[in-house]
């Protein structure tokens, strides 16, 4: 070493060779023997070979842990490759080689970047968690989270956030509902408590402070308590309404009912038009502001007792008010009562206070009601009862008319009075038929209802069958004055023959202005039936004898389909008899 060393040596540079030449020149100077100087070289050699050994152990130490290093790295690399859930990474050398140091260097790039991307995704896990978490919280009730969630940095994949963002997603999506809900919830609300007249501001807040309009939506309450207890609210606000709306009808119909008994002008009705306008709305409908308020369904009912305390100081004049209803019913049903018991009653029951206002008028409406149906049920007999009276004063007209001997003057109004004459002669040819189909109905009633038809407190039967014996006696009548004036006319004839002709009074004169002997069809000189009913009961004994031979009832009328042909014939040429034959008009 020291001949190598000496062979190259450097300028102005100290070696190992130039300093041992240095040490022997010196050796030599001083004498130095050659053992001491052999035991100072082995000194040498064995401190050169400690440090020698003391280099290569730190260059092995140095290795090793650029090894540790290495490994380190690709197990970092590994383990940032599956936490990230990526199989392989841009950067990364997929053969390894090369000096310790060279792999290092080629894994460096690679591992920063995949650091920076495991921040990158730990921030993102972070704020999905984050945001999932004060969602739930929110769902929950729970808004006072200070603590950020734990990332789990062992599983950072895509797939993972994927995951996250997937429920955040969700979530975001049942936040939305829930405020879409709530935000209904909050609008019902306020709809009713303007309907009802309540404080919507203290309604809202008492379910969540976080309700009122002075925060902002994204702000309000979407708990599942808010949610029931807004569901609550409207349900018990819902009912509450339900049950005004109720209370106020049934008011609105009193009112209604207390305004017609008592003939409330409409001007005062028109004060609670607000009120009676709601009368038949169902719940749904009834959206005004106020409508349902308690101090208008209060000032409704003392509405309410004011009138109903009037109505009893008017108690009679509603009960006479409705007694003189019944008595026009029954008039024009021609139904006969006794009005003065009736009148009495009422004032013996109202005076006595046995029976309250409301249930004696409630009585008196059902007898309106009954009387109603009654009428109805007489209505078409009725009819042809007055049809057939008015037959029967074209009848006495038609006699009246045909006992005029001037009547086929020329005088004013005469062309009129033949019309009426053809008119009256079609008119009472109709009577028999007439009279025929009102007996059937009024069997069929009374069978029907096992009660008499009476016309004003008369049977109606007992009416027609008077008129049938009336009508008999008229045409025997006729018959007997044609037969006399047949014979006089003949006397005539033959006085003519033996005496030559001599003018002999007629007796046909004094004979046709002779009244016909018993009650005419109208009973009277107005030529209604109706006054022929008044006469029944003088006449009952003869009516009830021929009745009881026809028929077992205790009054029946006249059969007039048995009437023949030839009685009918003989009646219409009956009208005409003692007078010429009626010329067409001009």
């Amino acid at each position: 070493m020291v001949v190598t060393d000496a062979k190259i040596p450097l300028v102005g540079e100290t070696t190992c060779g130039s300093l041992l030449q240095k040490l022997q020149e010196i050796w030599d100077e001083v004498g130095e023997s050659d053992e001491q100087r052999d035991r100072m070289l082995l000194q040498l050699e064995q401190e050169c070979l400690d440090v020698y050994k003391r280099k290569v152990e730190l260059a092995a130490k140095s290795r090793a842990q650029l090894l540790q290093a290495l490994s380190d790295g690709k197990l970092e690399l590994s383990s940032l490759l599956s936490a990230l859930g990526e199989k392989s990474s841009v950067g990364i050398p997929e053969k390894t080689s090369g000096t310790i140091k060279e792999q290092l260097a080629a894994i460096a790039p690679a591992l920063e970047q995949l650091w920076k991307q495991k921040e990158e995704r730990v921030k993102e896990f972070s704020d999905v968690q984050s945001q999932i978490q004060k969602i739930c919280g929110e769902i929950a009730g729970n808004l006072n989270l200070s603590e950020t969630p734990a990332v789990n940095e062992s599983d950072l994949s895509l797939k993972k956030l994927d995951e996250y963002q997937s429920e955040l997603q969700d979530l975001q999506k049942e936040k939305s509902e829930r405020l879409h809900k709530v935000l209904e919830f909050v609008s019902t609300v306020h709809d009713l408590c303007a309907v009802l007249g309540i404080d919507f501001y203290s309604t809202v807040t008492e379910v969540h402070p976080s309700l009122n309009d002075s925060t902002g939506v994204q702000s309000k309450s979407i708990s599942n308590d808010t949610l029931s207890r807004l569901a609550k609210t409207v349900l018990a606000l819902k009912e509450d309404k339900k049950q005004r709306l109720h209370k106020l009808q049934e008011s609105a119909a009193q009112l209604i009912d207390l305004w017609n008994l008592m003939d409330t002008p409409e001007e005062e009705r028109k004060l609670f038009d607000h009120v009676t306008c709601n009368i038949s709305a169902s719940v749904d409908e009834v959206t005004v502001p106020g409508a349902l308020a308690s101090d208008l369904i209060e000032q409704t009912e003392v509405e309410v007792d004011r009138l109903d305390q009037l109505k009893a100081s008017r108690m009679k004049e509603i009960a006479f008010k409705k007694q003189t209803e019944l008595e026009e019913i029954f008039a024009r049903a021609h139904i006969e009562i006794d009005t003065e018991v009736a009148r009495e009653k009422i004032m013996e029951l109202i005076d006595s206070g046995s029976v309250e206002p409301t249930e004696l008028l409630a009585d008196m409406d059902d007898q309106i009601a009954k009387a109603k149906d009654e009428a109805l049920s007489r209505k078409d007999i009725l009819d042809k009862v007055e049809k057939w009276m008015s037959a029967c004063e074209e009848e006495s007209w038609l006699e009246d008319y045909n006992r005029d001997e001037n009547r086929y003057n020329a005088s004013r109004g005469a062309h009129l009075n033949l019309k009426r004459a053809e008119k009256a002669r079609i008119l009472v040819n109709k009577i028999p038929a007439l009279v025929d189909s009102l007996v059937a109905k009024t069997r069929v009633w009374e069978e029907e209802r096992g009660i008499s038809f009476t016309y004003d407190g008369v049977p109606l039967l007992a009416m027609l069958d008077e008129y049938a014996m009336l009508r008999q006696e008229r045409e025997e009548e006729k018959r007997r004055l044609r037969d006399q004036k047949k014979f006089q006319e003949l006397q005539h004839t033959e006085q003519e023959s033996v005496f030559g002709s001599k003018p002999i009074p007629s007796p046909a004169r004094p004979v046709g202005t002779k009244k016909v002997v018993g009650p005419r069809a109208n009973g009277g000189p107005n030529g209604t039936p109706r006054r022929l009913s008044l006469n029944a009961h003088q006449n009952g004994s003869r009516s009830a004898v021929k009745d009881a031979k026809r028929d077992p009832r205790p009054v029946a009328p006249m059969n007039y389909v048995e009437v023949s042909k030839e009685d009918a014939a003989s009646h219409i040429s009956g009208t005409g008899s003692g007078s010429d034959p009626v010329p067409a008009s001009p």
